[in-house]
């Protein structure tokens, strides 16, 4: 099981996951082993999402999301097995976690009055000098 907040756990039996051979440099033991993880969440079909939380992750994700509804997350970046497992859990929780975020709305502040009054002060002053370099014929 893994968190993804305090109170978000995705069970075991809803995390598909697959092996397969790695890409990149590292002589045989690349050519036999099967370190990438692939795994595989149907955002669908899952118990522990409200329809709202769903809708969110499918909006946000929608690019990484294929037409079943399933999210997946590959991580072949170490040469051991178990090591790609947990980072590519890690990249999930990180994933649904930063898509489930709701950022808070921006409430816009006014200009204070001692502001607005000091600005047009200064300009009546501006005025008045400027006034006084004028040649009056």
């Amino acid at each position: 099981m893994n968190k993804i907040k305090k109170d978000f756990i995705i069970p075991e039996h809803e995390l598909f996951v697959t092996t397969s051979r790695a890409s990149g440099p590292g002589g045989q033991h690349v050519n036999k082993t099967d370190s990438r993880v692939i795994l595989h969440w149907n955002i669908y079909k899952t118990a522990i999402l409200t329809d709202t939380q769903k809708e969110r992750i499918i909006q946000k994700l929608k690019s990484q999301i294929n037409e079943e509804g399933v999210l997946m997350v590959a991580c072949g970046a170490t040469r051991s097995q178990l090591q790609n497992r947990r980072l590519a859990y890690q990249q999930l929780i990180e994933k649904i976690t930063k898509a489930l975020h709701v950022p808070k709305k921006r409430i816009k502040t006014g200009i204070p009055e001692n502001i607005k009054k000091r600005r047009l002060e200064l300009k009546r002053k501006r005025s008045e000098i400027k006034k006084l370099r004028r040649d009056y014929e």
